[in-house]
């Protein structure tokens, strides 16, 4: 009884034991059919994002040339609407949306911003803002081009939902076709061309709707495999298809691999939605037994090349997001660049130079994520246009300032115009050479009419300074013809004061206005003159007549020897220095008469007081010739 109670107890446990094992065994099988059918997910949707791109592109007919894209927020009213009429006439509809888009941003800010001014100025002027309108020819031209850009738009996109509706609907009669064949076969030799024209027809065949694209395809391929599962006829031409395309399949899986090993993600990627299109169109089935192993050992690779792209977009991503701070470190820079506000022309020329590095720089940080881009965008457009607003400001000022600068100089113009054929040189040369400083302290004018006022008074005052040339040459010769008088003139005076015990003062007068008749002799010649008056020196001290007179022509003629040499220096410098004599005679009569004044007790005899009282008088007899000097040299127009 214990016996087979033991055995029950036995069997128990090892019935128990045996459930346990078979249930972890279903427990494992369950876990890996769930890591195979998570796997097979995961490749499933790689191969269906290779289907959904090539289905992207089967609809995608446009071209791909670019069109450069310029600074249109630079760009004034007038040249948006040329700019816009322009991409219009020259280039296909399909490649200038991106640049009319930015023409439309652009100009309608430019004519809102236009149309807030009007309508202050309208409400400036007592205007009711229910009656304010405004509208411009160039809004008319705008909405113009804008109209024509859309007609072609449209006309051009409907044209391709045609197109690629017509296709569909070849597509899909191919496929009815291709399935008639398959239903209606009889095993006719001849069947195998047939089919054959039917694919050589759906290549043909141009794209269609991209939502369409997969079905369509899926159906047609359906059809292909019942054509050659279903038919038992001409198996060797068959069989041989089949291999042909086994083979041509290989190549492509040999072909996937190597671009798994390519470090261009995007190139490999590219290049294997090629090889998929190239699988799908190009190539025919192969035999059952082959199917599902050579389509399972491309779509494997295909998850690798996804996988690792995945992981390139990743590591893109996270770079995207340290280019944000980096763009918005820049946009910083542009904002303080913009609240600069220079005051001169050379510092705004070197803050634009600063803009574009800092332009540059923003441009070669690379993208941000999408969700950001716009936001970023707008904020670098905003910076900029602060910068350029005010740049423009200061511009629109020394615009203004320019057309002050403008009428300035051709004032000088006329002025000099009006003197250039005078013929009184000294005052005219002094009047040119102040014009010509007056011109250099005037500052910049528009650059549209800078070289030509340069001319007109660079003409101007070479008309004079020329004539002023050809005069001092001829006036040269004559002063050179002067100086050899001259020369031979103070040889014969010199003789005479040689052979002459004694020349009195009206000789020497006469001496002296001879020589002034000879006139000016060069620059490089006055020596001539400083022999004569040295000359003269010794005449007078052998004078013993007034001395006063003496000194008086002694003077004029120095004074006057200045002013025939136009040496308006020298005649400035001996009014100082006479002034400076006659404040130190009168100092030192001061001085003598408080000399006097400490002398206590003293008459008028005592021959101190005499003394002082001579110096006195030789000083004053001093102080009226310095005096007669200074009042000579006032009547004279210098």
């Amino acid at each position: 009884m214990l016996d087979e109670k033991n055995e029950n107890l036995s069997n128990e446990v090892e019935n128990t034991s045996n459930e346990k094992e078979q249930e972890n065994t279903m427990m494992n099988n369950e876990q890996v059919e769930e890591k195979v059918s998570e796997a097979e997910a995961e490749t499933n949707a790689a191969v269906e994002e290779i289907s959904q791109n090539l289905a992207e592109e089967s609809q995608d007919t446009e071209e791909k040339q670019e069109i450069e894209m310029q600074d249109y927020d630079a760009m004034s009213q007038e040249e948006l609407v040329s700019a816009l009429e322009e991409l219009v006439k020259n280039h296909p509809v399909q490649l200038i949306s991106k640049h009319v888009n930015a023409i439309k941003n652009s100009f309608n800010s430019k004519f809102n911003a236009l149309v807030e001014k009007k309508k202050e100025e309208f409400l400036a002027e007592g205007g009711n803002i229910i009656d304010f309108h405004y509208s411009s020819p160039i809004k008319m031209n705008f909405n113009v081009a804008y109209g024509s850009y859309r007609e072609k738009r449209d006309a051009h996109y409907q044209a391709i939902e045609k197109r690629l509706n017509d296709n569909l609907k070849l597509r899909l009669e191919t496929i009815e076709e291709l399935k008639n064949l398959v239903e209606e076969a009889h095993g006719e030799k001849n069947m195998f061309n047939d089919f054959q024209k039917i694919q050589e027809k759906w290549k043909a065949i141009g794209p269609v709707p991209k939502d369409k694209y997969n079905n369509t395809w899926q159906t047609y391929h359906f059809h292909v495999e019942r054509f050659y599962d279903l038919l038992h006829i001409s198996n060797d031409l068959r069989d041989l298809d089949f291999k042909h395309n086994l083979d041509e399949k290989r190549k492509l899986i040999e072909r996937a691999r190597e671009l798994s090993q390519l470090e261009d993600i995007n190139e490999a990627f590219k290049n294997l939605q090629d090889l998929h299109r190239i699988w799908k169109e190009d190539i025919g089935p192969v035999s059952r037994e082959h199917r599902e192993e050579i389509w399972q050992e491309f779509s494997d690779i295909t998850k690798a090349i996804h996988d690792k792209r995945h992981e390139y977009y990743k590591n893109l991503k996270e770079s995207f997001e340290q280019n944000i701070e980096k763009k918005l470190a820049v946009i910083n820079d542009i904002k303080l660049l913009a609240e600069e506000k220079p005051t001169s022309h050379s510092d705004w020329q070197e803050n634009i130079k600063k803009l574009e590095s800092l332009r540059e720089d923003f441009f070669k940080i690379g993208n941000v994520p999408k969700a950001r881009n716009e936001e970023i965008w707008n904020l670098f457009k905003t910076a900029t246009k602060s910068f350029n607003h005010a740049k423009n400001a200061f511009y629109k000022n020394v615009k203004s300032e320019q057309q002050n600068n403008l009428a300035k100089k051709l004032e000088l113009i006329a002025l000099a115009e009006s003197l250039k054929d005078s013929e009184e040189w000294q005052s005219t040369t002094e009047k040119m050479k102040k014009i010509q400083m007056d011109w250099k302290k005037i500052g910049h004018v528009p650059r549209s009419q800078s070289d030509k006022i340069w001319k007109d008074f660079k003409n101007a005052c070479n008309h004079f300074f020329d004539r002023l040339r050809d005069n001092q040459d001829e006036d040269n010769k004559k002063q050179l013809e002067v100086f050899n008088q001259k020369k031979e003139y103070l040889e014969k005076i010199k003789e005479e004061v040689t052979s002459s015990e004694k020349i009195d003062l009206n000789r020497a007068k006469e001496i002296i206005n001879d020589w002034r008749q000879f006139g000016r002799v060069p620059q490089n010649l006055r020596h001539i003159d400083i022999k004569f008056n040295k000359l003269l020196d010794k005449v007078f001290n052998e004078i013993s007549e007034d001395r006063n007179e003496f000194e008086m022509v002694k003077f004029k003629n120095m004074v006057d020897s200045y002013l025939e040499q136009n040496d308006t220096r020298k005649l400035n410098n001996e009014i100082m220095f006479i002034r400076k004599k006659i404040d130190e005679i009168v100092k030192e009569i001061q001085q003598l008469d408080n000399n006097i004044n400490f002398i206590s007790n003293a008459s008028e005899d005592n021959p101190l007081i005499k003394n002082v009282r001579r110096n006195i008088a030789k000083q004053e007899d001093y102080l009226a010739i310095w005096k007669k000097k200074l009042a000579y040299i006032r009547t004279l127009d210098y």
